[in-house]
């Protein structure tokens, strides 16, 4: 068993947990193709991730196990790949499992030739045949048995998989745009929807906050009642249950029931990012204090445990810790009683921790029984914070401290709306300063981005979804501030991510550009998983770049986008939630304010705070100082509002009460 594997200089933490495996394992890359070529051997790739259970689950049980590395090292040549570094990758053979096996997840097992031609694949295997499932053990050997005497048959399967990849890696149809569209999607989430305890099926519940920006943007438009009752019932939901941290603040990965009782604990940047917007949304539809003080809990969480000293965001961090499951977040009425004292048996009381527990013999604090009242709620925020200051002293789970490109746009987003609405500028400059980590560390000389940062090394080509993230960032930021560099920032960023994505023959962004590594499928990814996909998000960016600089040329891109993808939503418009956010500005006629003013005049502030003081999606801002002669100037010295709709501007306005008429009106 030697020491180390070829993993051993990677920075990838995912990576590294694997380096001392008796697995011989490669990364990807050339050196691992040539040497299966020369040794005339199958690939065995392996795709997961750092805070994934089930990695853990598998690396423990099959890729410790003195036999089964054997049976790798001796018949296959083993690659590892870190999913959120190489989401490429990823997604080219997690569809292949998909269309192989009709579902998918990590950890992700494929067997494939030297020339990454795949003829199995599979999720989680167990190293013995159970319950219905073939083990590593009896798998690995029948597999090089055939690739020694039945090589034409796993050699045909890989051609075939390889011809319908090409197929289908723009298979998208185009469609009719119209609002139909969004009222189908409508249909469907009501149809889904649990009525009892928010959220859409059964379990297990992801957040897809996604969902909820669809289902907000619907309320607004037509008045629907019943898209705020989904998202509000959603919202408070996940919040009362125990994916909700109610002592650290911040969500874990998803439910794995259908009351948000028990997560799996992993806490994902992404998903932190996108629930911070639409709790601020939910925030400035209803005025509700609740979802204040959810979007500013995930702010400290992240801003306390996964920020690093230069700015960015790290990635996520573990669900497993001493040798379990959540055991990190786990308490014991005997636990609680030694660092509250009297106060004790209230606080579990209120947060469902009872002898037995909910999970694995403790509790999942939980506020199911009913929220607090605002009384109670100032008075646990005191037992919460001591019970956290001693669950610190606990071995916390794992950090995976890489910085990814796309996730760390995702925050700065959030952080910027947040700054825009709850009027902390604490959160304004965290988003500057972590976008302008990725702007000074994550790019190489000729400006392309790259999408990871770890240990000083910035590497990988940026994908699409890096590009669309990191340019919605820069407009959030721009509608915070009005400082025009960067709105000139997502205009260069943009046109770079066209350059290097979009398909000139149809429409769309591929997922990686074409000056990357070439694999065996070029995916455009349009399906709104757990994160938007980097097309849906691309289609907003590019009709509110075209409002806000005039480029009627990202509009007509925006235009084919939309109706290229139009076709695919309709057959299951659910699973499209961003775009349909996307489709709903390119509906709605849209307004453009542009205030005009010294940026110290008080009313000038307080037109801008009228501005975002409410919901209102289809809203773009301008703010200069001073406006040319020829085009805009202030009234009498006052700041001045124009606001224009439909190509058509009003008279403007001097006054932030006269502003709010306006806007009331429109």
């Amino acid at each position: 068993m030697s020491e180390q594997n070829h993993l051993i200089n990677e920075k990838s933490p995912y990576l590294l947990q694997h380096a001392h495996d008796p697995v011989d394992w490669y990364p990807w890359g050339e050196a691992a193709f040539q040497e299966a070529k020369s040794n005339d051997i199958p690939i065995f790739l392996s795709i997961g991730y750092s805070s994934c259970h089930w990695c853990h689950v598998m690396h423990e049980e099959s890729f410790q196990d003195p036999t089964i590395a054997n049976i790798l090292n001796q018949q296959y040549l083993a690659i590892k790949v870190d999913r959120e570094e190489r989401p490429d990758v990823d997604s080219v053979y997690m569809s292949v499992c998909q269309a192989l096996t009709g579902q998918g997840g990590w950890p992700l097992t494929i067997i494939m030739t030297p020339d990454r031609e795949p003829f199995f694949a599979a999720t989680y295997l167990p190293p013995g045949s159970r319950r219905g499932m073939t083990g590593l053990l009896e798998l690995l050997p029948q597999i090089r048995k055939m690739w020694d005497g039945e090589r034409d048959t796993l050699l045909q399967a890989g051609e075939k998989i390889g011809t319908w990849l090409k197929a289908s890696q723009d298979s998208h149809q185009k469609g009719d745009v119209s609002q139909s569209l969004l009222h189908s999607a409508f249909n469907s989430f009501e149809h889904a929807f649990d009525h009892d305890y928010g959220g859409f099926r059964s379990a297990p519940k992801f957040p897809s906050p996604h969902n909820l920006f669809f289902l907000l943007r619907y309320y607004h438009s037509f008045d629907s009642r019943l898209a705020l009752n989904m998202v509000e019932k959603t919202l408070e939901g996940m919040y009362r249950g125990g994916l909700y941290d109610h002592l650290g603040f911040g969500f874990a990965r998803y439910s794995t029931d259908r009351r948000w009782l028990v997560p799996h604990f992993e806490k994902m940047l992404y998903d932190n990012a996108l629930l911070a917007m639409a709790y601020l949304e939910a925030y400035q539809v209803t005025g509700k204090d609740l979802y204040r003080r959810v979007a500013e809990g995930i702010f400290t969480y992240l801003l306390r445990d996964m920020r690093s000293p230069e700015g960015g965001f790290y990635s996520a961090e573990d669900a497993d810790s001493e040798g379990g499951e959540g055991v990190f977040y786990l308490w014991t009425p005997e636990q609680v009683k030694a660092v509250l004292g009297e106060e004790a048996d209230h606080f579990c009381s209120i947060y469902g921790i009872k002898p037995g527990g909910n999970f694995e013999g403790a509790s999942i604090p939980n506020l199911l029984k009913g929220l607090p009242d605002s009384s109670q709620e100032r008075r646990m925020n005191s037992l919460r914070e001591q019970l956290r200051t001693e669950r610190d002293k606990r071995p916390r789970p794992q950090r995976d401290d890489k910085i990814l490109c796309s996730w760390n746009g995702l925050v700065i987003a959030a952080l910027a709306l947040g700054a825009r609405v709850l009027g902390r500028e604490l959160y304004l400059e965290a988003a500057r300063k972590a976008l302008d980590f990725i702007l000074t560390r994550m790019r190489r000389e000729d400006g392309r981005l790259l999408a990871r940062f770890r240990e000083g090394e910035a590497r990988y080509p940026a994908y699409a979804d890096d590009y669309a993230f990191l340019i919605w960032a820069c407009i959030e930021l721009y509608e915070t501030c009005y400082d025009q560099e960067l709105l000139e920032w997502a205009g260069q960023l943009n046109d770079d991510m066209i350059q290097y994505f979009w398909d000139e023959t149809t429409a769309g962004f591929f997922f990686y550009g074409w000056d990357a590594e070439q694999l065996i499928g070029r995916p455009k990814e349009l399906y709104d998983a757990a994160m938007p996909s980097a097309n849906s998000v691309a289609a907003l960016n590019l009709l509110r770049l075209a409002r806000l600089t005039g480029r009627e040329d990202l509009e007509e891109k925006a235009e084919k986008q939309i109706v290229y993808f139009a076709g695919s939503v309709a057959s299951m418009p659910e699973a499209y939630a961003f775009y349909l956010c996307a489709l709903s500005h390119y509906l709605d006629p849209g307004t453009e304010i542009k205030i005009i003013g010294p940026r110290e005049a008080e009313e000038t502030g307080r037109m801008i705070k009228e501005v975002w003081k409410d919901f209102r999606p289809y809203v773009l801002t301008f703010f200069q100082e001073e406006a040319p002669e020829s085009e805009y100037g202030s009234l009498e010295g006052y700041p001045s509002a124009y606001v224009c709709s439909n190509r058509s501007c009003r008279a403007p306005v001097t006054s932030s009460s006269e502003l709010r008429d306006l806007l009331t009106e429109s």
